[in-house]
């Protein structure tokens, strides 16, 4: 399969994938909310996001594995790919032991008051909810080079089954906490831990089965302290990145928390929730894309690696405004349709409003970021880049212990996602040769004639429609007229006709 064409059918996976688990989620979440209640719902979102902190390094460790698979893939060096493989297995080992003796040290510190406020008639449950999200996270971790060796191998189907599936337990998990007795809290982060464990084991058992260069013991000839080196460094990097980033989310949880209690985390984990599930579209051109980028430098074809960074650029920002400015406009309907009206916390709309938008900000220059890991130009660019990010917690604690708003806060999320956004192009003007006249042509103003189809005709829709589920209407037209203007638009000529060249050949194979 041509690198094109494996690039669209993982593309098309991954966008399944996404549509299947934005409704399974979405629904879920509501299921739970209604079990939970807003305070429990609180509790969970507030607890997982304090341990959520420590797991990015996970994703970390994922895009760092990821990124030498696929190098050195590109390299058509197997063997080198099997020791980066086995010692990023090994590390993971020691990440899990380290995190672990950690984590539960500091149960009695994180838990007893002084850095959460939780009531305390809900403090012994939360600390059992605590207790298993650490198991989660390291569940997550040993998780990590199995997923990162499957996406440098491109095999985003078999994942795409795997998440879906998992979307399933979780829609199945919250029905059944309508049915369980005692404690629904800690029931529903026991049923969270055996999911993760269930994905775990799907992703061990296909890797040991598929793929040659998992295959090793655990000898001290494996281990190599020049790749363990080259992973920990870079690791450390992105570590730092994904930090920053999560300071905006978890960091902002914590502190909202101190201000306001569990029931404006309650509004915040619905809003992450729902942005969780919207991003699925642009993970889909990622996981697609990133082994394509990483490999393509790793042939030493840099033209070939921007050219890839752009389009992902431009794919994953089309697809996303072709659902988030419809969902971002129709946003008050659609949490009162989802969450059954009275299950609506405070400032819901409010935050998935600034989250989608950042997100969708972000989407514009997204591809750079990943041109970067593939010069593996990391220090210098994960400081410019991601300091600003750390900035947001101490700004919002100063905000509002002078008294402003949540929503000014929000505002200043949103400005930071800019700023970081534009200063991606020049960067990799310095680090990677990258045409900066070029970039906005060819990737930047063929999405503006799509942004505004899609904003007038959401807007004009909701101005002119009046009547009960309008979103149901609204969605649908709004979704198509703006894929007909990223057809039109977006696309340039060679690639709507590689599409229709796809789509017939597809087509012609069926029948």
């Amino acid at each position: 399969m041509s690198p094109t064409k494996r690039i669209i059918v993982n593309t098309l996976a991954q966008y399944t994938r996404a549509i299947l688990n934005i409704g399974l989620s979405l629904y879920s979440t509501r299921l739970v909310l209604e079990t939970l209640n807003v305070n429990d719902y609180g509790i969970y979102s507030l607890v997982a996001s304090v341990v959520g902190i420590l797991g990015y390094l996970t994703n970390a460790l994922v895009v760092t594995t990821q990124r030498y698979l696929s190098y050195y893939h590109g390299a058509r060096n197997i063997e080198k790919v099997r020791r980066v493989f086995a010692n990023s297995v090994i590390i993971h080992a020691f990440v899990v032991l380290a995190f672990g003796i950690v984590l539960f040290a500091l149960r009695g510190f994180i838990m007893n008051g002084t850095v959460l406020n939780i009531a305390a008639e809900r403090l012994q449950a939360a600390t059992y909810v605590y207790d298993i999200t650490v198991l989660m996270l390291l569940v997550t971790i040993i998780t990590s080079p199995f997923k990162a060796l499957l996406i440098a191998r491109e095999n985003i189907v078999y994942i795409s089954i795997v998440e879906v599936a998992d979307g399933v337990l979780r829609l199945l998990l919250a029905i059944s906490l309508f049915f369980i007795g005692g404690d629904k809290l800690i029931a529903y982060a026991i049923g969270m831990g055996c999911i993760l464990l269930i994905n775990l084991m799907a992703y061990m058992a296909y890797v040991f089965a598929k793929y040659q260069e998992s295959q090793f013991s655990f000898q001290k000839s494996i281990v190599d302290k020049r790749i363990i080196n080259k992973l920990l460094g870079f690791a450390g990097w992105t570590t730092y990145g994904m930090a920053s980033t999560i300071c905006q989310t978890q960091g902002l949880s914590v502190v909202f928390n101190h201000f306001f209690g569990t029931a404006i985390n309650a509004a915040f984990g619905l809003a992450t929730q729902v942005n969780g599930a919207v991003r699925f579209v642009s993970t889909s051109v990622l996981n697609a894309m990133n082994p394509q980028i990483m490999k393509a430098e790793g042939n030493s074809d840099r033209q070939l690696m921007l050219s890839l960074a752009g389009k992902e650029s431009k794919f994953s920002t089309a697809l996303m405004m072709v659902l988030a400015i419809p969902i971002i406009i129709e946003m008050p309907d659609i949490l009162d349709f989802w969450l059954r009206n009275r299950y609506v916390p405070e400032h819901t709309c409010m935050f998935c409003r600034a989250m989608l938008l950042a997100f969708l900000i972000d989407q514009t220059t997204l591809g750079l970021h990943a041109a970067n890991q593939a010069t593996g130009i990391i220090r210098t660019y994960s400081l410019l880049m991601y300091t600003p990010k750390i900035l947001i917690v101490p700004i919002s604690w100063i905000m509002l212990s002078l008294g402003m708003t949540v929503d000014s806060v929000m505002c200043i999320f949103v400005s930071i996602e800019l700023g970081v956004a534009i200063a991606r192009i020049p960067f990799l003007k310095v680090s990677a040769g990258l045409n900066i006249r070029q970039y906005i042509q060819l990737v930047l103003l063929p999405l503006v004639p799509q942004l505004l189809v899609s904003c007038i005709i959401s807007l004009l829709l909701v101005s002119l429609l009046h009547f009960p589920l309008r979103f149901l209407v609204t969605l649908p037209v709004s979704i198509v007229f703006s894929i007909a203007a990223l057809w039109i638009f977006t696309l340039d000529s060679n690639e709507r006709q590689f599409a229709i060249r796809f789509i017939t050949s597809r087509f012609r194979h069926d029948h």
